[in-house]
Formats: C-alpha cells, structure tokens, sequence
C-alpha cells in the first residue's frame, strides 16, 4: 500500500471555497474509484491557508494508472479542475509508506496534528522503530492516528498525525506524556536523530473520512 498527502496552498480568502469544491463536486466525480481518500484537512495553526488530502493505492502502478484515468475524466477537467485552478498557488505532495494506521479515532469529532520530521540521513528507520516501541507508553495519554516515512521526495523524513478532541485536550495530553519517565526516555533517545521538526494543527472537512 502506497498512501498520497497532497498539500494545496492557495490564494488568501480562497481556502473556504476550495474545501466545498473537494466536499461536492470532487467527490461526486472522485467518489472512491481512483484511489481511496484517507483524509482531507484545512490547516489551522502553522503553515496558513492549505489544505492537505491524503489518498492511498495498492502500490505505485495502480497510483499511476488511476491517475491518468482521472486526468482523462471529462466532468474531472470541466467541472472540478476549472473551478479550483485559480485558487491554488503551490502544490506538494509526499509518496509514503505505512508503519502504523491509518486508524481512525474511537470518538468524533476532533482537530488533527500533522507532525513531520526530517532525521539524519539513514536514520529514518530507527527514529520510526523508536515510536513503535514506544507507543505503548504514550497511547496511555491519546491514540496514534497513523505513521509513515516518506518515500519521497524527502527521504529521511516521517510523518504522524494525532487526534484530540480540541487544542485544551492536546496541551493536556503533551503535558501530562512529557512527566512519563517512559516517554522522557523516548524523547532523549532519539533527539539526536532529528535535523528539523514541523507542526500544522489540522481541522477536517466535511467530507473527510478521518473527522
């Protein structure tokens, strides 16, 4: 399975425009049939006025060969292409590979955080194996929504999304994980591995699958 996170920034004053266009008429065309949508957000705090959706493929052949069925799609270029085209100013897009999830949360709805970190080259893996064992530890406090390492284009990268109820219950839940000597243990294990670390609180769209 190879999972597809879009991120769409567009024009200031846009993003509401943008997000109904994915909610009606992207998903009556798209519905499920070329490629399945995992997820689709609206940042919040952080990098302003994106949007993110993540899709995932059996593998990278059948991304390719859904996409371009889609490209050819009449309704896809007429109707949904045109509509949001002069909105969009950059899009972006990272191929990952699952380690945990995606697993939506037990209870709706709630806000998102997308954290992504770059590690030092050919150290991906062990910062991604570091989480798994210490998931126990901190699932105590909020479940894991999912984890993925970037394929590309940055490699030494990886990529998880939490769940909270709202932004109250997340200062609570970090507050509370960082006095587990458990996790203290975690997080002085693999600071040395990480170059750079990036957060963008998420809220989901109607039409999200993840609420």
């Amino acid at each position: 399975m190879i999972y597809e996170l879009r991120t769409y920034t567009v024009r200031q004053g846009t993003l509401p425009e943008v997000v109904k266009a994915a909610s009606t008429v992207s998903r009556d065309i798209r519905k499920d049939d070329f490629g399945k949508l995992e997820g689709y957000w609206h940042s919040d705090i952080g990098p302003l006025n994106q949007v993110m959706h993540m899709w995932s493929y059996a593998d990278l052949n059948e991304r390719a060969r859904l996409r371009a069925e889609l490209a050819r799609n009449p309704r896809w270029n007429s109707e949904y292409i045109s509509l949001i085209r002069p909105h969009v100013m950059r899009q972006d897009i990272r191929l990952l590979t699952s380690v945990v999830g995606p697993a939506a949360p037990e209870r709706t709805p709630n806000v998102y955080e997308l954290r992504n970190y770059r590690t030092k080259t050919g150290a991906v893996r062990q910062w991604a194996d570091h989480l798994v064992k210490a998931l126990p530890v901190r699932e105590r406090y909020s479940k894991i929504v999912g984890l993925w390492i970037t394929e590309a284009p940055q490699p030494s990268e990886v990529c998880h999304v939490w769940a909270y109820t709202d932004l109250n219950h997340r200062a609570q839940v970090r507050a509370e994980a960082t006095k587990d000597s458990a996790w203290a243990q975690f997080l002085k294990e693999t600071a040395p591995l990480i170059e750079e670390m990036h957060s963008t609180i998420m809220i989901p769209a109607v039409h999200s699958p993840l609420k």
